[in-house]
Parts: C-alpha cells; structure tokens; sequence
C-alpha cells in the first residue's frame, strides 16, 4: 500500500467534518475558518515506541490517547478543539494495526469535536506526532504566567491512577481484580478536560495540565509567574482504587511523581473562590483545593499540615 492510499482508506474520510474547515486530508494544506474574534492555540506532542507506549499496545487505545493528551493541552489553556494534524513514521504498513488505531483516533476526535485535517506518513521506528489547534475568545487563553501571591491551587479529579496503572501492564504491582478496570481505563484512556477548561476562563489565574506528575509540573507555573507555592500533601485528591492498592507512601509519590494523569492544574484569586463551586457544579468533575502560591520565586514546599514533608523523587524527565 503506497502513502497516498493509506492517507485515503485511514485518515481522509473518516470523523466528523466541521463547516469551519474549507480543504483538509488530501491537499498540499489546509484551509481553516478563524472565527473573528478568537484567538488560535496551537499545540504539539510527540509519543514514541519504547519511551512513550509499549510495543505490544492495543493500537485503539493509543489512538484515543493521542488525541486525549494533546486536547488536554488545549483544555489547560481553556480553549475548544477544533482541527487534529497528524504526523505517522512506521516501518512497515500494518492494516490490521492501521484500522484500530484509526478508529480509536477517529472516535475522540469525533467526541472532542475534533477533524483531522492533515498530516505526514514516512517510514521509520513507530512514532506519532499530533498538533492540534483550538480556538479561545481573543485575550481570554488561561496561561501559566498568570499565578499571583495568595492565589489558591487547585487540581481535578484524582492523582496517581494512571501511574499505577502502568505500574499493573508491567507486572510491578498486584491489584485486586475490582480496581484494575479503573487503573487501566486511566492508564490507557484519559479524559481531557475540556467544558472545565472553558469554564475557567474567567476565574483560574493560570492553568496547565498535570502531564508529568504534580511535583514536575507545577514548577512550571512558578517559574512563568516568578511566584512560589507550598503543597499539602494530604489533601492531594486520591481514589479509592489507589488508597486501597498502595501503602500511604507510595500511593502519595504517584500521585506526586507518577504522571500521565492529564488533569488541570489551575490557580484562582481569593476573590473568585466563592463563585467556583458554583462555576464548576455542573460539569461533575471534583475539585480539590491542595495548596497556596506564596513569594519566594521557584520555591515549592510540600507540607503536612504545617511540618515540612521531605520528598526527593521528580516527575517524568524526557531528557
């Protein structure tokens, strides 16, 4: 099967068609309608065989997840999804492996409102590269500059599933049979939050999703704002699956350390506390309040309650 025929029979005409996007699959680019008023948001992730998923992967299930981690980027920034580029290298065209990555690709960017409209196919170790785009009403992109002295950090949902998770695919970690159909579905498929991101964005100061783990990412909002923060640890949002699964000091470094939970990571004004429960009540999705941004720049301190708690390990490092 040649490029052209694969762009064709996989990615040109399947998913949703938006009726912003005038030419996609198939033309030397594509043509999209920016809407007046908004601005574009453009992001990029790369996942790679061996580094980033394991050979063996249900093709599905990587399909979904890298269409997920890069909407979660654009969900962090509070913008709405709109077009998907994907860039495939490969060694040898698997038709088999081919149809079920498609369909799982296809299936959430259709969920996400997502069409792809173009991309690269080329032959090489298996590795997939993504930019999507999004769009946000002009100046209103919540960024990681934002976050002020006295802001309260808050996170979704809950930390240091997906790591255990990937803890259970490598036969590291034994897991009753009642949690592992969560750990997995967070390993293998995670959500972007993507109403809430939009939600926020009159309220968070500052926002980035959690991708690395919290003890990684978080530094990167305190260096873009030139601000400092302390962490609770305990009240950093666990599951039961994870409480039930993992002594207190590990399940507290994956949910420091463990990555790939991709959900938000946001800062809010004292003075807009009180309407964010209200703000966030109907998208069902928990929210925890763990910390404070305080002044000395780059300065993150884990607590527990008010005794400092020592903690070495970091999160992902790509290099």
């Amino acid at each position: 099967m040649g490029e052209f025929d694969l762009i064709a029979k996989y990615f040109a005409n399947s998913g949703i068609k938006r009726s912003d996007t005038s030419v996609s699959v198939g033309d030397d680019g594509a043509v999209l309608q920016v809407r007046d008023g908004y601005d574009l948001v453009v992001t990029t992730d790369t996942m790679v065989v061996g580094t980033h998923f394991f050979p063996d992967v249900d093709p599905r299930s990587l399909g979904h997840k890298l269409v997920a981690v890069n909407v979660s980027d654009l969900a962090a920034m509070g913008a709405e999804p709109t077009w998907l580029s994907l860039a495939i290298t490969m060694p040898a065209v698997d038709e088999v492996w081919l149809a079920e990555f498609a369909a799982g690709l296809h299936e959430t960017a259709d969920y996400y409102n997502c069409q792809l409209i173009g991309g690269d196919t080329t032959r090489g170790p298996l590795s997939l590269t993504m930019i999507a785009k999004g769009l946000v009403p002009r100046g209103k992109a919540i960024t990681r500059a934002g976050a002020q002295v006295g802001d309260y950090i808050y996170v979704t949902g809950t930390l240091g599933d997906a790591a255990l998770g990937l803890k259970l695919v490598q036969g590291q970690h034994d897991i009753s049979k009642k949690h592992q159909g969560h750990l997995l579905q967070r390993f293998h498929y995670p959500a972007a939050r993507v109403a809430l991101g939009q939600a926020l964005r009159n309220t968070a100061s500052s926002a980035m999703d959690i991708s690395d783990g919290l003890a990684g990412d978080l530094p990167h909002i305190l260096r873009r704002s030139g601000v400092g923060a302390y962490i609770d640890v305990n009240r950093l949002p666990l599951s039961q699956a994870l409480r039930d699964s993992c002594e207190p000091a590990l399940a507290l470094q994956l949910a420091l350390s463990g990555g790939e939970d991709y959900e938000l990571l946001f800062t809010v004004p004292e003075h807009r506390r009180g309407a964010l429960d209200v703000l966030l009540s109907p998208y069902g999705v928990p929210v925890t309040c763990i910390g404070r941004i305080t002044g000395v720049p780059g300065k993150l301190e884990l607590k527990v309650g008010d005794q400092p708690f020592s903690y070495q390990h970091q999160g992902f490092q790509h290099f």
